[in-house]
């Protein structure tokens, strides 16, 4: 039971949500002992709460490539399909920046491209450190707004193969998207605006 998907979850990208992770990768989490302890009768809040626990992000680790305790949460949230507001409130919510991150890659899972690129552009502002495990084993450095990058632009996060991702000049042509404003940019236009007004 605790690897089945809820019975009430729609499909995402045309098959079960769990299955956007690799059936091998996903009997790994299976067999770990973080899933087995920890995992197994998780509701959404119990995988909130979990997460806020959580001091890196990374797909696998080590000789036996055991998955890290951020991908098994992931899977657990694959098979749960929190609403679509809930899923917003994660992403909008900036006291835990772990749990930010597992909203913006399951986000990335499960969205179409064009709420991808609304609702994960705004985290660019978002530049508190993160931790990364490796591969290798050892923790590496990095940054919300550049893991955010890396979800955006990369097909292979995570040890996790994301779907296909339209880019965003194709979205821009079709009208989908406004052409998106870097922080500099939206910095520059608020600085003039505001000496506009203060010229008045």
């Amino acid at each position: 039971m605790a690897n089945r998907t809820v019975a009430t979850a729609q499909s995402v990208h045309g098959t079960n949500p769990q299955y956007l992770i690799e059936k091998a990768y996903r009997q790994r989490i299976y067999d770990s002992l973080y899933w087995k302890e920890h995992c197994f009768g998780l509701t959404v809040t119990g995988v909130m709460e979990k997460a806020v626990e959580l001091n890196s992000v990374g797909g696998c680790y080590g000789a036996h490539h055991r998955p890290t305790e951020f991908m098994c949460l992931m899977l657990k949230l694959l098979q749960l399909q929190p609403d679509r507001q809930m899923v917003d409130a994660l992403l909008d919510q900036t006291d835990f920046k772990y749990l930010r991150a597992l909203a913006a890659l399951y986000f990335r899972l499960t969205q179409p491209p064009k709420d991808v690129y609304s609702r994960l552009e705004p985290l660019y502002r978002d530049y508190r450190k993160l931790r990364i495990r490796s591969s290798d084993g050892p923790f590496e450095l990095t940054y919300m707004d550049e893991f955010v990058d890396t979800l955006l632009r990369e097909s292979f996060v995570c040890y996790i193969t994301l779907p296909l991702l339209t880019k965003r000049i194709a979205l821009e042509d079709a009208g989908a998207l406004a052409p998106r404003l870097s922080p500099l940019d939206e910095d520059y236009k608020s600085s003039s605006s505001s000496n506009a007004s203060d010229s008045e």
